[in-house]
């Protein structure tokens, strides 16, 4: 489709010249004599041409009227020599660029794909900001459990403000993700974000990495170089497995903290920053404060606001809905046809206690997206998860993913304790812990659902469909364990 560029010029002739040449360069062209006409094209072209000096409005009050309307298109000002002063003005009101007349018509060219290229760069920037702020939206963070909606909520309470957050949590469970959401949802949001990654970084190159250094303060170092901080400055900074930094750098890592400043290596001169700190870690700190590997003054400064993310198993009913985003950006990213699972499939990921969390379920669907045709089967399900697969998992009763992921809450909670109850043997006690609930709550539920040992649900189980498993796992001879035909052994109270 062709660029439409509106030319506003007084002057017939020039008007003619510049429109016959434009035209020849492949561009859609509208003209107007005067900034009245001009300003009702304006909403449809790409970008305006326009003199300064025109009858009736001027030049720069039709500039000042785009600007007003919110049109996006770039404006170029023409003026004749000795009016440079209003071109300086134009351009100080929002003019893309200036020609002064008289102007061959090579250079018109040249200005003119020039603003356009700049009109296509601010667009893409533009887009690519509007994606990023679409990406790290927390509605579209996948998690309808409760604890996850909590920890939405924290978020976005302390996204506005400029305390540090400490993100803890298994690896998977989607830290990084979530630093990046606080970042985006900040008033930081145009400024740096640096992943300041820990681990990766050796114990020697640390101090250089984190804080810079100065050109000859070691061998090899030609040239002065910014360390993360730096380029961290107005921005977010992520110190991503803080657990892991050693703890000589632990002490001047407090400073930054503390005092929000530091000195490169090798330089005297100390240099001031304005960084927002996230830290993230899959270590239990508290307890390596007490083993002395890392320092509870450091760990006071970090743990301003703490947010703990609740690794997979915790919250399984988020599994459905995981599964569901992570097809449909395959099938979005190849251009084909969402996969379906089939019920076998879907129970044994549904059951699986996912050590590797999030990472670990969408690995696993791109594992058997990629090796499946259009509907996925459990034979293409990693060894590790079959192996699991081979108890008895409870049926959904012919459900389609989609309408899994569409379950009530009484739905999510039936199935959990169902899966949880086979898992553990119908262990009633054991499962209760598990659940977080009491022995009593769990026998309501068990009552309220009709659930049997068998997995099935029907209508009229009751409270003598099971025993307690205290009783009944009791080896022989033991008080309160069962004979054959019912009766407890002697001894028993």
């Amino acid at each position: 489709m062709k660029e439409r560029i509106l030319v506003v010029e007084d002057e017939d002739k020039l008007r003619r010249v510049i429109e016959l040449h434009l035209t020849a360069c492949g561009f859609e062209v509208d003209k107007a004599a005067n900034a009245e006409q001009g300003l009702r094209l304006a909403d449809r072209a790409g970008l305006v041409l326009t003199d300064l000096r025109l009858p009736g409005m001027s030049g720069l009050e039709l500039l000042a009227q785009i600007r007003r309307q919110n049109m996006q298109a770039p404006v170029i000002v023409m003026t004749a020599f000795g009016t440079v002063e209003a071109a300086v003005e134009a351009m100080k009101s929002g003019a893309t660029d200036f020609l002064m007349k008289p102007f061959s018509l090579d250079h018109l060219s040249a200005v003119v794909h020039k603003a356009l290229e700049m009109r296509a760069l601010r667009d893409e920037n533009r887009q690519l900001r509007e994606e990023l702020f679409r990406r790290y939206q927390y509605g579209n963070i996948v998690g309808r459990s409760p604890a996850m909606q909590e920890i939405f909520a924290t978020l976005m309470r302390v996204a506005q403000t400029r305390a540090t957050v400490l993100l803890a949590g298994e690896s998977g469970v989607g830290k990084d993700l979530i630093a990046r959401a606080i970042h985006h949802h900040s008033p930081r949001r145009d400024q740096p974000f640096v992943k300041i990654n820990c681990t990766a970084i050796p114990e020697n190159l640390m101090e250089s990495e984190l804080f810079g250094f100065e050109k000859g303060a070691f061998t090899g170092a030609v040239a002065s170089k910014p360390g993360k901080f730096e380029l961290a400055d107005t921005g977010t900074a992520l110190l991503d497995e803080i657990g892991d930094v050693p703890g000589g750098i632990q002490v001047k890592l407090l400073r930054v903290l503390q005092e929000r400043e530091f000195e490169r290596l090798g330089s005297n001169k100390t240099r001031h920053i304005d960084v927002r700190i996230l830290a993230a870690t899959n270590r239990d700190l508290d307890r390596m404060c007490a083993s002395g590997s890392f320092r509870e003054d450091l760990l006071y400064r970090i743990n301003v606001i703490t947010v703990t993310l609740p690794p997979l198993r915790d919250r399984r009913e988020d599994i459905p809905i995981l599964i569901d985003f992570f097809l449909d950006r395959i099938a979005r990213r190849s251009g084909e046809p969402k996969k379906t699972l089939d019920r076998e499939t879907f129970h044994l990921l549904y059951q699986h206690d996912w050590p590797g969390n999030i990472r670990e379920l969408e690995n696993e669907v791109e594992r058997l997206s990629a090796l499946s045709g259009d509907k996925i089967e459990a034979g293409t399900l990693s060894p590790n998860i079959l192996g699991r697969g081979k108890k008895q998992v409870p049926s959904i009763e012919g459900k389609t993913l989609k309408e899994i992921v569409s379950r009530t809450v009484e739905d999510v909670e039936k199935q959990v304790i169902q899966v949880t109850l086979i898992d553990n043997n119908w262990k009633k006690t054991k499962t209760a812990g598990i659940l977080g609930i009491s022995r009593p709550t769990l026998d309501s539920k068990i009552e309220k659902y009709r659930l049997l040992r068998d997995g099935s649900i029907v209508a009229g189980a009751g409270a003598d469909d099971d025993e307690d498993e205290d009783e009944e796992d009791a080896p022989a001879g033991t008080p309160g364990a069962r004979k054959e035909d019912g009766t407890k052994e002697m001894g028993a109270e």
